[in-house]
């Protein structure tokens, strides 16, 4: 039952909406509460950059091929997936939600979690490092214009060529600096990882905090209702369900060796809370967001939980060929 059981962040992004629904930022408070957000976001994404080693990128070039695949999966099924959600009538899914469920399809997959379920599953585990860390790059640039265009060619709006340079700004360059900065402070920042985890997760927190507010304040709540939620949580299920299957039974097909194949399941049926929060901030500003990212947190939920089963399938599985194979060694020896 604990694999079930949501994960502390988890706990904290739903007290976060509980004191957001309660006492909600607003006016003066609002303004500089949503300055030092802005700071804590271009913080976080300095770090992503420093972090980010440059031999790990080097090294994962050269598995061009897996690494295609997850960037397809990633940007191209996704959203056509999404896509095939609009179908959905109004009236079973509010409008405003589907959009969150299209934006979503849009964004990077995870970087920690994508990596932690690959080593847990024995996939292979510099490949995840590479392809996570380079859909969030590419994602800083593929995101916005996939919104741009999936959201104009619905009618939705939502987008500007100012949107893609407040995304240069406030968390690529702030990227490209710690990347900069990486071969002298990376091992210093890698090594504090526990120190500095409250960064990650608090400026998360801080644009939930932020975009809930925002949306409390103009009525969220009493917009939507509690099956409108339940909706989304089976449209967000039936969507990884889908691009499990696609990744699990594609990369079997197209010849891709078993450790590979839990990379491309891991890496490409994931998506980023840390950096999909940042980016519907800055994609959506002067909006109310807090549909938009709904769909995302569930979404974070859902698939931490069935990746955690399916990960945990596959070290059993290690498990029990690794003591035939001793069983056989022993019966047999040389």
């Amino acid at each position: 039952m604990r694999r079930f059981l949501p994960d502390t962040f988890t706990i904290l992004l739903v007290c976060t909406v509980i004191l957001a629904s309660i006492l909600p930022a607003s006016g003066a408070f609002a303004h500089y509460f949503g300055t030092a957000t802005t700071i804590a976001i271009a913080l976080l994404f300095f770090l992503h950059g420093a972090r980010l080693s440059r031999d790990v990128v080097i090294a994962g070039l050269l598995h061009w091929r897996l690494h295609l695949v997850i960037l397809l999966t990633t940007f191209g099924v996704f959203p056509l997936l999404g896509m095939g959600l609009g179908f959905i009538p109004d009236t079973i899914l509010p409008h405003s939600l589907y959009l969150g469920i299209l934006f979503l399809c849009v964004l990077p997959s995870t970087v920690q979690s994508s990596i932690a379920f690959t080593s847990m599953a024995g996939g292979n585990v510099p490949a995840a490092i590479c392809s996570a860390s380079a859909s969030n790059i590419f994602g800083m640039f593929l995101t916005p214009l996939l919104v741009g265009l999936l959201f104009s060619v619905g009618g939705h709006g939502g987008f500007s060529w100012d949107a893609l340079l407040q995304i240069f700004t406030q968390l690529l360059l702030p990227f490209i600096v710690g990347q900069a900065l990486q071969p002298w402070i990376g091992d210093w920042i890698r090594a504090k990882k526990k120190i500095l985890m409250p960064v990650d997760r608090g400026s998360i927190l801080m644009v939930v905090y932020l975009a809930f507010s925002t949306a409390v304040v103009e009525g969220l709540w009493h917009t939507f209702s509690l099956s409108d939620i339940a909706v989304v949580i089976v449209a967000d299920m039936v969507l990884l369900a889908l691009v499990l299957c696609a990744t699990t039974f594609g990369s079997r097909l197209m010849g891709f060796n078993e450790a590979d194949q839990i990379t491309i399941t891991f890496c490409g049926s994931k998506k980023s809370l840390a950096s999909g929060v940042p980016m519907a901030n800055v994609i959506f500003a002067g909006q109310a967001i807090g549909a938009i990212v709904l769909p995302l947190m569930l979404f974070h939920q859902i698939q931490l939980m069935v990746c955690a089963v399916i990960a945990q399938k596959y070290a059993a599985a290690h498990h029990r060929r690794a003591t035939a194979a001793e069983v056989e060694q022993a019966a047999n020896p040389a």
